[in-house]
Formats: C-alpha cells, sequence, structure tokens
C-alpha cells in the first residue's frame, strides 16, 4: 500500500510517516519505486485502538504538546496500534474536569491510553483508572523515562 494511505490508516499525517521513513524509523518494511512513491508492505490488522493524550500544566509550555504527541504517535505506531483518538489539553494536573480525558475514559474504541508519564493523565486516583476496563499506558521512549504502568 501507498506510503500515505498507510499513514491515514495509523492515524498519522503523510508528513509525519514520510519523515520516520527517510529517518529509517518506519516500523514496517517499506520500498521507494523508480518512480518516488513509497510502498509499504504492512499487515492490516492492528492489535488495538490507541488514544494518546498530551497534556501540559500551563499556557506557557503548549509548544511542549507538539512534541508530546509526536513521541506518543512514534510510540503508537511502533506498537502497531491504531490510533483512534488525540487530545491535547493544558491544565492543572489536580483538575479532574478535563473534556479531553473525560471523552478518552468513555470511549469505547480507545482500549489502551497513551501517555509521556502517569502524571500527565492524571496526578492521583491513576490506579483507579487502571484497575478499570481502559488501560493507561506510559510511553517508553528508551531513555528510561517512561514505564508500562500497568
Amino acid at each position: 500500500m501507498r506510503l500515505g494511505a498507510w499513514a491515514k490508516s495509523q492515524g498519522i499525517s503523510y508528513k509525519t510517516a514520510w519523515r520516520m521513513w527517510r529517518d529509517g524509523r518506519l516500523p514496517v518494511p517499506a520500498e521507494q519505486l523508480p518512480t518516488g512513491t513509497v510502498v509499504v508492505h504492512a499487515e492490516e490488522k492492528q492489535e488495538e485502538g490507541a488514544a494518546l493524550y498530551a497534556r501540559v500544566s500551563s499556557a506557557d509550555q503548549k509548544p511542549d504538546l507538539d512534541r508530546q504527541l509526536a513521541r506518543l504517535t512514534e510510540y503508537a505506531v511502533a506498537q502497531r496500534r491504531g490510533i483512534v483518538d488525540v487530545v491535547k489539553e493544558v491544565g492543572p494536573g489536580l483538575n479532574g474536569h478535563r473534556k479531553g480525558m473525560m471523552r478518552l475514559l468513555r470511549d469505547p474504541e480507545a482500549q489502551v491510553i497513551v501517555v509521556e508519564h502517569r502524571d500527565r493523565l492524571m496526578r492521583s486516583g491513576f490506579d483507579y483508572v487502571a484497575s478499570q476496563h481502559c488501560r493507561p499506558r506510559a510511553a517508553d521512549h528508551g531513555n528510561g523515562a517512561g514505564r508500562n504502568d500497568r
């Protein structure tokens, strides 16, 4: 399948997929045809639907949201999870009235919520959420910063 179609099926932009291919970080085999078209040789089946959740505490940290989301996207694609939803929020971790987070927790397609660190999802009560049907996961970027919190 073409790179653009694969990117769409993963819930990421074509540009992100192209950068991953160019840098050799695409998690599936791909080749470039003589015409310049990048063809991905990937399975169609995804394991679980993943929702990506990025949060910063204040408006002056807003540029960090896009960097967080890029790392989460890369992690989800590497884990072969289809991205079903993406939420970016600005607000303190102690505030339990975050509309995006509540939407993810109610979404039946979001079988896994991927966060960079567990405190990005919530400061307290994480164990209560993790013990329910959804399974929040902290993305591990190979530097020991995150971990599987289940």
